[in-house]
């Protein structure tokens, strides 16, 4: 049986609470340094005259070195404080950022988004480790789903903000804006939050090849790290292209790109907590159904749309989100559940890594799908991806209840 420091209680403890606010802060520079991507994407394209294909590109640098970063750490995961890793990985992300800032052509763009994902890509998966390492699994739905609400808030005050000072200021300034925020929230980690060492007690691989073998050859692993990657997969195909498409396709002023990303935003931050506690109370495997079918309608009518008032394409964008959200955080949920204590850090990491390189070919074959044949002409194909992503999400399904129904078999053997 598990040993955790944290007592299986339904409330969250007062370090819990500490504990699952810092990470969300973590996770809120890490999702806006990438997700801000999106947004910038039409102002980027125009001010570097690049073409979607060398966009699509610079969106897949960061998560293939991402996932390649998370790869190597993988074998080392579990050898480590947690804490220590975080601040590593953290101070690393942010000097990528800096770089990011800093750059002034198309080369040196690249040059950054690797560095970024190098040390970026490998925080989540330390986060998610750490959340596994302090709630046990009837409180993990909430405690993800508060960890997740690093992308509503990233998308509520991060994408708003930094499109405000993009328009004044440059493109640039948006990473710049992070660099800062991120040095505040890696010291107040350094001070506050306690060491997180209970693994390293547990049996393991005397070796970090034989620890990454292991969590590689176990049927259970690989089946989360395959619904990881397929949720990834539906998510990146679209989203690089988010605002060139709204702008060029849709007419969506850049006045009123901060409007449709804050609302976008604020519905998240209110859809996932609600879905993480109902996770923790409802089968995880048909809520992640509900919201799939729910996000594949929805994908489809989106992605050929003509222009329309920019209130439907508001209302289009906030119930799109719902879908992609409420799929999210009982997906990861289940995730959390199959690897044991001692694996956990190895896992995370695998699963980060799958989870960026998938990401980094659906942007990549993104971008070959979708043109655009001039700096102002609509995107052409954007269509296709609605349909592909819908057989994706289909996919999807059948593979949450691969998992789930795993988790059930040997929730029943451990009760014989």
């Amino acid at each position: 049986m598990e040993t955790t420091t944290i007592i299986n209680e339904k409330k969250f403890t007062a370090y819990q609470v500490v504990a699952v606010i810092l990470l969300a802060m973590t996770q809120f520079t890490v999702v806006l340094d990438f997700m801000v991507m999106s947004p910038l994407g039409d102002m980027l394209m125009k001010s570097m005259s690049l073409t979607t294909s060398q966009f699509g590109f610079a969106v897949s640098a960061y998560a293939f070195s991402a996932g390649f970063s998370g790869l190597l750490t993988a074998g080392f995961a579990d050898r480590f404080d947690r804490k220590k890793l975080l601040l590593f990985f953290y101070i690393g992300f942010i000097i990528g950022t800096l770089a990011c800032g800093l750059a002034s052509n198309y080369f040196m763009l690249i040059s950054a988004r690797i560095i970024t994902g190098l040390f970026g890509g490998v925080i989540g998966s330390i986060s998610m480790a750490i959340v596994a390492d302090l709630f046990p699994l009837n409180q993990r739905g909430r405690a993800m789903g508060f960890l997740q609400m690093g992308f509503g808030a990233s998308q509520v005050l991060g994408i708003p903000i930094s499109l405000y000072i993009a328009n004044h200021w440059g493109w640039q300034s948006p990473f710049l804006m992070i660099v800062g925020l991120g040095t505040i929230i890696w010291l107040v980690v350094m001070f506050k939050m306690q060491p997180i060492v209970q693994h390293l007690g547990l049996k393991t691989e005397k070796t970090a090849i034989k620890h990454l073998w292991h969590t590689f050859s176990r049927r259970e692993y690989r089946m989360g790290f395959l619904l990881t990657a397929m949720m990834s997969l539906g998510g990146f195909m679209m989203m690089p292209w988010g605002s060139a498409f709204a702008v060029n396709n849709l007419k969506v002023s850049y006045s009123q790109l901060p409007v449709l990303f804050m609302a976008s935003g604020i519905v998240a931050l209110i859809i996932m907590p609600l879905v993480g506690k109902l996770s923790d109370k409802v089968d995880k495997a048909k809520i992640f159904t509900v919201a799939a079918l729910w996000m594949m309608v929805f994908v489809v009518i989106y992605s050929n749309l003509t222009p329309i008032p920019f209130l439907l394409v508001l209302v289009m964008n906030i119930v799109m989100m719902i879908g992609i959200m409420s799929r999210i955080v009982p997906g990861m949920a289940l995730v959390s559940a199959l690897p044991k204590m001692q694996d956990r850090g190895a896992f995370m990491s695998i699963n980060s890594s799958l989870q960026q390189i998938a990401g980094g070919v659906a942007a990549g074959i993104g971008g070959m799908i979708v043109v655009q044949k001039s700096k102002t002409s609509p995107l052409e194909h954007y269509d296709i991806l609605g349909y592909v992503i819908a057989v994706i999400l289909i996919a999807n399904i059948l593979q949450v209840y691969r998992v789930s129904n795993w988790l059930k078999v040997q929730k029943h053997k451990e009760k014989l």
